[in-house]
């Protein structure tokens, strides 16, 4: 949905499980309408915007024309519109384990760059039908994970791909009128990890085409604040450094973490949260800097305690509107400075997307409610937030 100062805010559909372009148009049918009415967007005067999700298959699927413009006419007919798509995941996402293998293919190939630039035609095609003005996003994964070991020519590789999405990007922009862009999202033990790993990268993107300052426009990074918040970073901060490296904000997602003190009790009670699909990084640290990584939260448990770790930032995506308890905190304050900075200055970003797409491992206390009306209560969450800051 639009907000004042042309924010659109939308929930991303990767909370539901989904790898065919008939399963997700069913998922939308299933929830996303549901969830356009729960928080009032049911009149023609206000459209509801969608965050979508397209794995590789899926957009394969959706790429053909007779497919594209029959969602486009579905688009219309429910009132709804897509200003954004999470390009991260490229295979399946639910369902069977996960972890590591979400990184590939990455940045150096091209399987990735091919499935990416078809989620920009994609897009494209179907940004007409956003309030005037909307531009379209594509989020991306932060080139690699470290471990995979990038040598100079895969990074290289990666690079040069980047600079053909810059190139279709100009020209898909130029031929519809609206304005689109790619955003990489720092993630934790990723080859993009923290603020100023991203700004170095950029730089060394720039120096690839010396002169052709045309990625400052089309390349971007996808602030996903959960990320960032478990290195200890804060967005105040990172948005300066990034604005000072002339990097712009594709997208925020708004998302929080998991935080705790790493005692017995907490340890015992973080076990839930283990599970065989997603990767969940555990950073140490003092409350105030990062000290350490564990690759998993099972790796982190198993691990002997360490004195100087004082509190633990778990990669753990959980409901923006989840309330801390004597065990559990979260990293929600962080969200709250997010939306601080863009209320200052709407031209930051935007597009802010909510991405609590772990809804299938969250422990069962966590998930009393159904899906629906989890993400209604994201929306209420953020919607109260931007209303204290902005006004009506």
């Amino acid at each position: 949905m639009e907000l004042p100062h042309g924010v659109h805010l939308a929930y991303c559909t990767n909370i539901h499980p989904a790898e065919t372009w008939a399963e997700t148009l069913a998922a939308l049918e299933r929830c996303t309408l549901k969830v356009r009415d729960a928080v009032g967007c049911q009149n023609p005067g206000r459209p509801f915007g969608i965050g979508l999700r397209l794995g590789d298959t899926a957009s394969r699927e959706l790429a053909q024309p007779e497919a594209l413009g029959r969602f486009r006419g579905w688009l219309e007919r429910n009132r709804c519109y897509v200003f954004t798509i999470n390009g991260f995941p490229y295979g399946q996402f639910h369902g069977k384990r996960v972890k590591e293998q979400v990184y590939r293919p990455d940045w150096s190939t091209p399987e990735r760059l091919g499935y990416t630039r078809r989620l920009l035609a994609i897009l494209a095609g179907l940004l007409d039908l956003a309030p005037a003005g909307c531009e379209g996003s594509v989020s991306t994964l932060p080139v690699s994970f470290k471990a995979f070991g990038l040598d100079a020519s895969q990074r290289r590789a990666a690079v040069r791909n980047l600079w053909e999405c810059v190139d279709q990007m100009e020209t898909l922009s130029a031929a519809t009128g609206r304005a689109l862009h790619l955003g990489l999202e720092p993630e934790p033990l990723c080859t993009l990890e923290t603020t100023a790993e991203t700004v170095a990268f950029f730089e060394e993107l720039a120096a690839e085409r010396p002169g052709d300052a045309r990625w400052r426009n089309f390349l971007g990074v996808n602030f996903d604040v959960c990320h960032l918040a478990c290195e200890y970073e804060e967005p105040r901060a990172s948005f300066a450094a990034l604005r000072a490296g002339g990097i712009r904000v594709s997208k925020i997602h708004l998302s929080s973490a998991l935080r705790v003190r790493p005692t017995p009790a907490a340890r015992e009670a973080l076990k839930p949260f283990t599970d065989d699909v997603y990767l969940h990084q555990v950073i140490a640290g003092t409350g105030s800097r990062r000290l350490r990584a564990h690759l998993d939260l099972a790796d982190a448990l198993q691990a002997a305690p360490r004195g100087d770790e004082t509190e633990w930032r778990v990669h753990f995506h959980v409901p923006l509107h989840m309330e801390e308890g004597s065990v559990f905190g979260t990293t929600a304050a962080a969200n709250l400075q997010a939306l601080e900075c863009l209320a200052a200055d709407p031209a930051l970003c935007r597009h802010l997307e909510m991405e609590t797409y772990t809804w299938g491992v969250l422990p069962a206390a966590l998930r009393s409610r159904n899906v629906v009306d989890q993400l209604a209560a994201e929306y209420a969450w953020c919607l109260a937030q931007w209303e204290r800051l902005i006004g009506k």
